[in-house]
């Protein structure tokens, strides 16, 4: 057949659709490390912070076990870089005691919000009351300014959800099984006393505002839970929520003000796997809109062992949310990753096995490494001509004299993929040192899999950070 000038371009077009590296997207849960809930993003200086609780690998049968908030941030929507704890329920003294089992447990669903150089935590403690820490950034260190409850205690007082609106007034709103909410202060610690009932509102429960509830409770007339989130899209503000009956789904109200009066919009998201509640958290970021939910699928999951998980958010012309279906594989990636420069061990796609942990260098560091256990970085733009050398920092038990018999394989696009590189990782004597590997076949834009080996049953080595070069390595860096 004689190929004509539009075959031949069909055919350049597909050869170099080919060569194009697959759409990257975020990995569902996006963390793996540990069980996270209750999510709570925001934006800052073009990073997405993602605040959430903590359930606890082990604790009371039948219970949450909350006993700190945690912090991953992105920039990609792809790979979360895992900060670790950033608050917990010591930094309350004054909740020495009470229900829950007093400093043991109840660090429920929190917000965290930025206003003139400062981030404002608002955190439920079961039982007494929603407290507030602030501090100079993000990953703290968090105190408390008030020393006491912001919202006196009593069951209700849970799930604040916080919104500053274009005049710069600020909202508080929280509650289950009613929903309530105040005006913050400009200060942010305090709020105004002088509409409703010393300055608390109790919002109309009725099914015009919060939908039907199905079938009927004859203790809660809607379908409203818990777990609201303030957000606004175009001219419309919209009151996110937990529905019930158990297992809760996402529903949605909307409304003129963060106030209200609320119309009722209907079920946004089925309820999630394995997990008999949910909650939302909706953030716009680099042109998307992305919300935010948790379930109980990681290994070991279920209601009281959580994950948090993130999908795209769409909205109809009329201002209306069609159903979110979950994902496993979660949004498209919205940058790639440079490698560069230094990047956290703990700058995670999809990890198996590992844990983290605060490094004796600062910051988290990679823990719990055993044979087989794997980090996997999306969309990596090694670029042209590509990578030559890797150095990582890592620390192990071993002297340097002594031989650890474990190794990273460096590979790419899957597990057993195309291998790059491969690391013999040297005795540290439990110091931070660099170890370096050369590098061949690493250009253009691939998903990175880190792929550890060593003895079976050991715990092999920890991993700080990692870089790549496009120089060559000298022969004195590499591992003897």
């Amino acid at each position: 057949m004689k190929k004509t000038k539009t075959t031949r371009s069909a055919v350049v077009l597909l050869s170099v659709l080919a060569s194009l590296p697959a759409a990257s997207f975020a990995l569902n849960p996006v963390v793996q490390t540990m069980y996270t809930a209750d999510p709570a993003p925001v934006v800052h200086d073009g990073t997405l912070y993602l605040f959430s609780g903590h359930d606890e690998d082990a604790g009371e049968a039948g219970n949450f076990n909350l006993k700190d908030w945690v912090l991953s941030s992105t920039t990609d929507m792809v790979n979360w870089t895992q900060h670790g704890v950033v608050a917990t329920l010591h930094d309350f003294e004054w909740a020495g005691s009470g229900w829950g089992g007093g400093f043991e447990n109840g660090a429920w669903a929190s917000q965290c919000i930025e206003r003139d150089g400062k981030w404002y935590m608002y955190c439920p403690l079961q039982g007494r009351g929603i407290g507030v820490l602030v501090a100079d950034n993000p990953l703290g260190p968090y105190t408390d300014p008030i020393k006491k409850a912001l919202i006196s205690g009593h069951y209700d007082s849970i799930d604040p959800t916080v919104y500053i609106d274009d005049k710069g007034q600020a909202y508080l709103a929280w509650g289950n099984p009613n929903l309530w909410s105040v005006k913050l202060n400009k200060d942010m610690i305090s709020y105004d006393t002088s509409v409703g009932e010393n300055g608390i509102i109790r919002h109309p429960m009725t099914v015009k505002a919060l939908g039907e509830r199905t079938p009927p409770n004859k203790d809660r007339g809607t379908s409203y839970e818990e777990a609201p989130w303030l957000y606004k899209h175009k001219n419309l503000y919209y009151l996110f929520f937990a529905g019930g009956p158990i297992p809760e789904h996402l529903g949605y109200s909307t409304g003129p003000t963060p106030e209200g009066p609320w119309t009722y919009g209907g079920v946004m998201m089925a309820p999630p796997k394995n997990s008999f509640t949910i909650h939302p958290g909706v953030v716009d970021y680099k042109g998307k809109t992305y919300l935010f939910y948790h379930n109980g699928v990681l290994p070991g999951g279920d209601g009281f062992k959580r994950s948090v998980c993130v999908d795209e958010l769409k909205f109809n012309p009329d201002g209306s949310v069609p159903l979110v279906q979950p994902t496993d594989e979660g949004p498209a990636a919205v940058g790639t990753l440079d490698p560069y420069k230094r990047v956290e061990a703990e700058t995670i796609a999809w990890s198996s096995g590992v844990k983290i942990e605060p490094s004796s260098a600062g910051g988290q560091a990679v823990r719990n490494i055993h044979d087989g256990d794997y980090i996997r970085v999306n969309n990596v733009n090694f670029g042209a001509p590509g990578a030559r050398a890797f150095m990582a920092s890592l620390s192990s038990t071993a002297t340097a004299k002594e031989a650890t018999g474990a190794k990273i394989e460096l590979r790419l696009g899957k597990l057993d993929g195309q291998l790059i590189g491969t690391l013999p990782v040297s005795g540290t004597g439990g110091e931070w040192k660099p170890q370096f590997a050369r590098i061949s076949g690493a250009s253009g834009t691939h998903d990175l899999f880190f792929v550890f080996r060593g003895a079976a049953g050991e715990d092999l080595f920890k991993f700080d950070y990692w870089q790549f070069s496009q120089r060559d390595l000298p022969a004195n860096k590499l591992a003897n």
